[in-house]
């Protein structure tokens, strides 16, 4: 009864009812939840938002460094004018950089280092970006050698599609990418984009039935409700392919 009293005389008196700020932990959590259903760019930024508050509040920064910039990496990938996107994904680059620098010996920067990187390449084009692929490659090393297994074998999933997509002058060798690729699907079985590499791969070296057998297999993969998104899109790409190369 007092309680409601008190809020009573708070409301008349035009007074505000104190409430408690979240921590860190709690906004990140919140923004970690958020990110297994995103569908939008509305719940990407309201993640982004969280990571960012989170960070005002931290002494030790990296949780939140790292995550920005895996934030910004699905806002990037998701903005359609190629100048905004470059734009977000530079800043990716730096977010990921302080995460290096705030912890040198964890995999979480150096991933999300190379995959934003490998982003900024994209919209400048490859002949422009070779400049990045040293760099990219030692960034996923380091991952490898930090944790192979961190991303479902992400290291491995990233170095096969940078050395499919560089020119063999550059260093971008087939082979090596299938190589890395297998290795990645071997760490994670039910990773659709290793799969959809993977494919790609196969399909370039003119192993189109162990190609379609990839391809099938993502688009009667069972959807996880947490990534359900993620998921759905890749399906999309699997069935194009299937499409366009099996006639």
């Amino acid at each position: 009864m007092k309680a409601k009293i008190c809020i009573l005389v708070l409301i008349l008196f035009g007074l505000t009812i104190p409430v408690f700020a979240q921590t860190p932990e709690e906004l990140i959590a919140e923004g970690d939840q958020l990110l297994m259903e995103v569908q939008d760019l509305e719940t990407a930024n309201q993640i982004l938002s969280n990571y960012r508050k989170a960070l005002e509040l931290q002494e030790n920064k990296y949780d939140s460094f790292w995550r920005i910039a895996r934030i910004m990496y699905y806002i990037g990938s998701h903005t359609e004018k190629k100048k905004e996107k470059k734009k977000i994904f530079g800043q990716a680059v730096y977010y990921a950089k302080k995460a290096v620098e705030e912890e040198p010996e964890k995999p979480d920067g150096y991933y999300w280092l190379a995959v934003n990187n490998g982003k900024v390449g994209e919209t400048r084009g490859v002949l422009k970006s070779l400049s990045l692929v040293k760099p990219i490659k030692e960034a996923l090393n380091k991952v490898i050698e930090l944790d192979r297994s961190y991303e479902d074998g992400g290291a491995d999933r990233v170095l096969g599609r940078v050395f499919f997509k560089v020119p063999g002058i550059a260093g971008g060798s087939k082979d090596k990418a299938l190589e890395h690729l297998l290795k990645s699907k071997e760490l994670g079985p039910d990773d659709v984009v290793t799969r959809l590499y993977l494919a790609e791969a196969l399909l370039a070296k003119k192993e189109k039935e162990k190609a379609r057998a990839e391809l099938e297999y993502i688009i009667n993969l069972e959807d996880d409700p947490r990534w359900i998104n993620a998921i759905q899109e890749n399906k999309a790409e699997a069935k194009k392919l299937l499409k366009k190369k099996f006639k």
